[in-house]
């Protein structure tokens, strides 16, 4: 079973269907044509098939609420607006796939967590690296949707989130540790370790805590199935073991 990001494909599809109108001199308006929207999302969805053995698929979307915004406001607030047709086409999309969508979780989540739901029968389609930081088996997506198969172990899927802490992410708006680039992080996990501790170490050198490590942590972390409370629809916030 493919699991497949739909919030790229519900961006991708909106944005290429969006057409800019002059009505007079300094009055322009934005558009959509959604049935090009419909038509550019299902042959997005057929490219990335087509590369795979898989006839199931599951959309997954972000819900509402995101969680990540109580752990760290400031996360992902200096997004753009999507573009026109956007929700209209989300609704289309459930109404005639099967998706996965909960409050609080990003399409992220939602992958991550049915990637480790269903360990070796379900496989992650995706453009963000993000997911490296989830063991199993994934098709990375370039921008042209050509795939290349990348499995990740759990020894490699920690790593990953571990510098993920260490570098931040400005697209999502975290910064991470203070002074730290993605040459000192890699050289910092392979000479002290990638272990929770090496984190915790280059935050309190340059005058921060172990809790604010664990904020930047919690925006890198993909949450698992085991971070999910399926009955109180509520995320289990990731803590060092």
């Amino acid at each position: 079973m493919m699991l497949l990001d739909a919030d790229i494909a519900l961006f991708s599809s909106c944005a290429a269907a969006e057409t800019e109108i002059e009505w007079e001199e300094d009055v322009w308006t934005i558009t959509t044509d959604l049935k090009l929207a419909k038509d550019k999302f299902r042959s997005w969805i057929e490219k990335v098939m087509d590369q795979t053995d898989e006839t199931e698929f599951v959309l997954c979307m972000t819900g509402p609420d995101n969680f990540r915004r109580k752990v760290y406001p400031p996360y992902k607030a200096k997004r753009g607006r999507k573009p026109v047709g956007y929700a209209a086409l989300k609704e289309w999309a459930k109404e005639n796939y099967k998706t996965f969508e909960k409050p609080t979780l990003e399409a992220d989540d939602c992958l991550a967590i049915l990637a480790t739901k269903y360990p070796g029968k379900a496989f992650i389609a995706t453009m963000d690296k993000d997911l490296l930081g989830v063991p199993g088996r994934m098709l990375h997506l370039n921008q042209k949707l050509e795939g290349t198969w990348v499995e990740t172990d759990e020894k490699a899927a920690f790593r990953h989130f571990l510098y993920q802490t260490l570098t931040g992410d400005a697209t999502d708006n975290y910064p991470g540790c203070p002074g730290m680039g993605p040459v000192g992080a890699e050289k910092l996990l392979k000479t002290k370790g990638a272990v929770w501790a090496t984190v915790v170490q280059a935050f309190e050198k340059v005058g921060l805590t172990e809790e604010d490590a664990l904020v930047q942590a919690r925006c890198a972390w993909m949450n698992r199935i085991e971070n999910w409370d399926a009955e109180k629809e509520e995320v289990i916030l990731w803590t060092p073991q």
